[in-house]
């Protein structure tokens, strides 16, 4: 019996190592979101920060935090589309590092930066690094189905 379809090669093992590092990443990153959402003045001075930092963590405007939802989500959709192998993780995964892009833009722009100072800067560095890294590896030719 022979076959007119021809049978994709498997992936690398570190391809799916990276992609299921980028769905492990994008969950913590979504618990990360669903702490900030419902953090409160009040909460975020009982864990530590100072009180001019719980109103900086408080007061940033929404758009911070829908840029902050599309790239944790956007980033664990797109890791589990990058795992599947599905041509729609590359633009799922531009969005993502997009909104990103934005949220460091946003932490800069209104004063996050500068009230939480440099670790802050440090993980959304890594968070915008990772999401770039997620982003390559879906160009990659092993992301091809």
């Amino acid at each position: 019996m022979s076959s007119t379809s021809l049978s994709l090669p498997r992936p690398p093992l570190w391809f799916h190592a990276a992609s299921i590092g980028g769905i492990a990443w994008n969950v913590f990153g979504a618990v990360q979101f669903a702490g900030s959402v419902t953090a409160t003045e009040a909460s975020l001075i009982a864990s530590g920060l100072t009180a001019e930092q719980a109103a900086v963590m408080t007061g940033y405007p929404g758009w911070m935090t829908l840029a902050f939802a599309i790239g944790v989500f956007g980033g664990l959709a797109g890791g589990v589309l990058l795992l599947l192998r599905r041509r729609i993780a590359l633009p799922v995964l531009a969005v993502s590092l997009v909104a990103y892009v934005a949220l460091w833009t946003g932490d800069a722009v209104h004063g996050v930066f500068a009230a939480m100072g440099l670790p802050q800067v440090v993980t959304l560095t890594v968070v915008v690094a990772i999401a770039a890294a997620l982003f390559l590896l879906a160009r990659h030719p092993a992301a091809r189905a």
